[in-house]
């Protein structure tokens, strides 16, 4: 272990003593919950039990109120029942699902006799095991009580009210969040039928979804996942196929309508989404899992080929960041020192002086780190320990130590992100430079970081002008202004490659042929459109989609790449027919115009992300969740597509565990509601349940491994995450234009 791993800064929940010693002194009725997930309880969680019952991957797990059952769905198209106390299984049951379940619950308050499930069949199944009579067998085969087959894509997650025994929702991939209430009807015919007239669509979002926050919602919103609040239960959090995560209020919602005609999106109360994010326009950037904390104060979203992020959701709070499309492009370039007002550095420096009368806070810890940072950032080396090094000082205690002391960590931070280079890494780097300028904004350092930065991002021209505002900063002879004249230098040579690209334009062959889906090119699913691999996806837009895939043999990414196989850059664009361009049937056969009126169209305001948890790799599957931990939420979870699965410090991000948990890719993380014990499941088709042991190591549970390499090659799949794999049989099916519809298609 090295001077970086020993040196930690204390946990903000302190020792389990303190906790007994101030129960006994002044009493704490919320000491089991505080202990629940103890931060020296979750450094010991090891495997416990591995519980064998399923025949396919385990898509699915959920706890019960009291914890003392736990519900799991498969691709086998069962649902099991676990009991907590003894580890067995109690009953499994044939759903009659006629493909994978990605989603079941118990119902609240039925005395955990009613379940719930919803699959990629696109049907919602209902089961209610006290019609069973005498004692319940192990395997129950039993008609549903309630069978509704209105969706007509994959159901992807369902939600429960506490306290509400009567109705169940579902979010579907066809763009619609749906009420059952059970007390209406038992069953309604399937989604197209010609007496499907099933008014319970709560949410309808086949026009929902947009590519940048700027951008109007026109494009269907593939719902992935959704939760509700269990403290203001009105409150209902969604996430689909883009970068935006809505909370609407239940209340403020128009009554359910039916799937006849698509209807224009109702406003949301908020929009949740990195500023970085916000204007990607990737079409393949989309939600996996989003969830609200234990008090509802805030939201978890994990996204597909990105982070997990941490936003605030609290309506009394005051600190959130809001944004617009304008604010996102305004940070990204805020101007340089010798272009800023001199009113303005007044200003800036009334309020640095005002700050700077706080307390040094633990000055010799914050010189150890400073010095772990420095000889990262001079090195090249350990470029993860030194960002871990300034996050331990700026996110444990930054409130709490001088401004000047900030400034150097901001900076010390962006400039190990600058070199580390993982995904999104220069996006935090420029909101560590910002952060640096409010306190001086004279500071060469952040104009430095911030010139690579742009020079990074292919903003040549902004990045000159920061070079510059450093050359006039410096003294005459610094030994800095070599970095200066790099970037400058580099600038130079970008702008000359650049030129000479547009001069000999892209070297494109295009190829016209016929195309009925993106899953009939890449997946060939089956009839009812389900799959056996949760990675294989429809387009999320039917106008236009993507696929990002450039050719290289040198580097790094050559090192990874199988023998004999091509990684390269394949480009598509499909179009809909120009008949279906301004009109879009019915479920049923009705039309009605997708058009909505510009001039009505207010700008959208999102929420920024407070906090980002990097460690894993989230790109193999579309239902991998992120989860709070225990009853106070003090701890984030999430797994990944290394089999692993990673848990960090809430309100620091730093990662202080790392357990493996499945052969392929862990997907689903459920914490029990009072004890220490945490359910996941993945790929293999045995659900394992993690508890706290004394012999547990305290960063890696599992096969020893090196924890910084396993988790920088995670973030390099990350950062290839649009990469594929082409076989002969895909491209032999280009030359021989075995498709249904127009597409373009360049090749390099």
């Amino acid at each position: 272990m090295d001077e970086a791993e020993k040196l930690r800064w204390p946990f903000s929940d302190g020792s389990v003593t303190d906790l007994l010693d101030a129960r006994s002194l002044h009493g704490s009725p919320a000491i089991k919950k505080r202990v629940q997930f103890h931060s020296s309880l979750v450094q010991k969680l090891a495997l416990e039990k591995e519980m064998e019952g399923h025949t396919g991957c385990v898509n699915a797990v959920a706890w019960n109120s009291n914890g003392s059952l736990l519900i799991s769905g498969s691709d086998d198209t069962r649902i099991n029942i676990w009991s907590y106390n003894n580890r067995e299984l109690l009953h499994n049951i044939d759903t009659g699902h006629s493909a994978n379940i990605f989603c079941t619950k118990f119902v609240p308050e039925t005395c955990d006799d009613v379940v719930v499930s919803g699959a990629g069949d696109a049907e919602v199944r209902v089961f209610n095991m006290s019609r069973l009579s005498g004692r319940r067998p192990r395997e129950i085969s039993m008609e549903p009580a309630a069978v509704y087959q209105c969706h007509s894509r994959r159901v992807k997650k369902l939600a429960v009210e506490i306290g509400n025994p009567n109705v169940v929702w579902s979010a579907s991939e066809d763009g619609t969040l749906r009420q059952h209430d059970f007390r209406e009807c038992s069953s309604c015919p399937r989604a197209g039928s010609a007496n499907q007239e099933c008014r319970n669509v709560l949410l309808d979002l086949r026009c929902g979804a947009k590519k940048s926050l700027a951008d109007l919602p026109k494009h269907p919103l593939a719902l992935k996942s959704c939760d509700i609040s269990s403290v203001r239960p009105h409150e209902i959090l969604i996430g689909g196929s883009d970068a935006f995560a809505r909370l609407y209020d239940r209340r403020m919602l128009p009554p359910l309508s039916s799937c006849q005609t698509k209807t224009k999106p109702p406003p949301c109360v908020k929009m949740f989404c990195p500023s970085h994010l916000a204007d990607n326009k990737k079409t393949y950037l989309h939600l996996t899992h989003v969830s609200f904390s234990p008090n509802g104060k805030e939201v978890l979203l994990s996204y597909s080929g990105e982070h997990v992020y941490l936003f605030d959701a609290d309506p009394d709070s005051t600190s959130s960041v809001r944004y617009t499309a304008d604010y996102v492009r305004e940070q990204s370039f805020l101007p340089p020192f010798h272009k800023v007002p001199a009113k303005e550095h007044a200003q800036q420096r009334n309020i640095s002086v005002n700050t700077t009368s706080k307390k040094m806070f633990g000055v010799d810890m914050c010189r150890k780190f400073m010095q772990i940072a420095t000889r990262a950032l001079e090195m090249g080396k350990n470029l993860m320990r030194g960002v871990d090094a300034c996050s331990e000082v700026l996110e444990s205690v930054g409130p709490d130590i001088d401004d000047h002391v900030m400034h150097d960590f901001l900076c010390a931070r962006a400039g190990l992100y600058l070199k580390r280079k993982w995904k999104n890494d220069v996006y935090m780097a420029i909101r560590d430079c910002n952060r640096a300028r409010n306190i001086d904004p004279t500071s060469y350092q952040a104009h430095l970081y911030m010139s690579e930065a742009l020079l990074q991002l292919g903003r040549l021209r902004e990045a000159v002008e920061y070079a510059e505002a450093v050359n006039s900063l410096l003294p005459p002879h610094s030994e800095l202004r070599k970095q200066v004249d790099d970037i400058i230098q580099r600038v130079a040579s970008a702008e000359l490659e650049k030129n000479r690209t547009d001069q000999n334009g892209n070297a494109k062959a295009d190829t016209h042929g016929k195309l009925r889906s993106l899953s009939d090119v890449l997946f060939r699913s089956d009839v009812s459109g389900s799959s056996s691999q949760e990675g294989r996806e429809d387009s999320d837009y039917d106008d236009e989609m993507e696929l990002d895939y450039e050719t290289s043999v040198s580097g790094d990414e050559s090192r990874d790449n199988d023998q004999g196989v091509l990684r390269g850059s394949l480009s598509f664009r499909f179009h809909q027919r120009e008949d279906q361009t301004n009109e879009h049937a019915g479920e049923n056969g009705s039309t009605e115009s997708a058009h909505i009126d510009d001039s009505a169209f207010q700008p959208d305001v999102a929420i920024d992300m407070k906090q980002r948890y990097v460690a894993h790799c989230n790109v193999g599957t579309d239902i991998k969740q992120a989860s709070f931990l225990g009853d106070q939420g003090e701890f984030i979870a999430s797994g990944s597509d290394d089999g692993r699965w990673f848990i960090w410090e809430k309100k620091t991000g730093r990662l202080i565990k790392m357990l493996a948990g499945d052969g392929a890719v862990v997907n689903c993380i459920q914490s029990h509601p009072f004890d220490c014990t945490v359910a996941t499941s993945g790929i293999d088709n045995t659900i394992k349940l993690w508890t706290p042991d004394a012999n547990a190591t305290s960063m890696v549970a599992g096969p020893e491994v090196d924890v910084y390499c396993a988790i920088e090659n995670n973030q390099r799949k990350l950062c290839r995450n649009r990469q594929i794999l082409l076989p002969f049989e895909f491209l032999e099916r280009f030359r021989m234009h075995e498709f249904a519809e127009r597409f373009e298609c360049a090749q390099s």
